[in-house]
């Protein structure tokens, strides 16, 4: 897989595939991570910038592209005490390994 760009640090492989998908359709992502012990999230998750109609559109994509979603979400995260985004949170459904 080749996004025609490089990514510091570099993608989770578990998460990459889902990431490369959006980025084909134009969703800018920001931060993704694969999920699981030892990672920034329980769940694979993928946040990106975009308006009130950039999540409905990135659930489509991925759902077209066979992804299973878990849950879509619109959050403004509070930063040292300060109100930000909102950003959207794409999460896959976890596999039982």
């Amino acid at each position: 897989m080749s996004l025609g760009r490089e990514f510091d640090p570099p993608l989770d492989p578990g998460i990459a595939p889902l990431v490369a998908a959006l980025f084909e359709r134009g969703v800018e992502t920001f931060e993704s991570c694969e999920g699981g012990p030892g990672h920034a999230y329980v769940e694979p998750t993928v946040r990106f910038h975009g308006g009130k109609a950039e999540g409905y559109c990135a659930v489509t994509y991925a759902l077209e592209a066979g992804f299973q979603i878990a849950a879509l979400r619109r959050v403004w995260p509070v930063l040292d005490g300060e109100l930000t985004g909102p950003y959207w949170e794409l999460t896959l459904i976890c596999s039982a390994d």
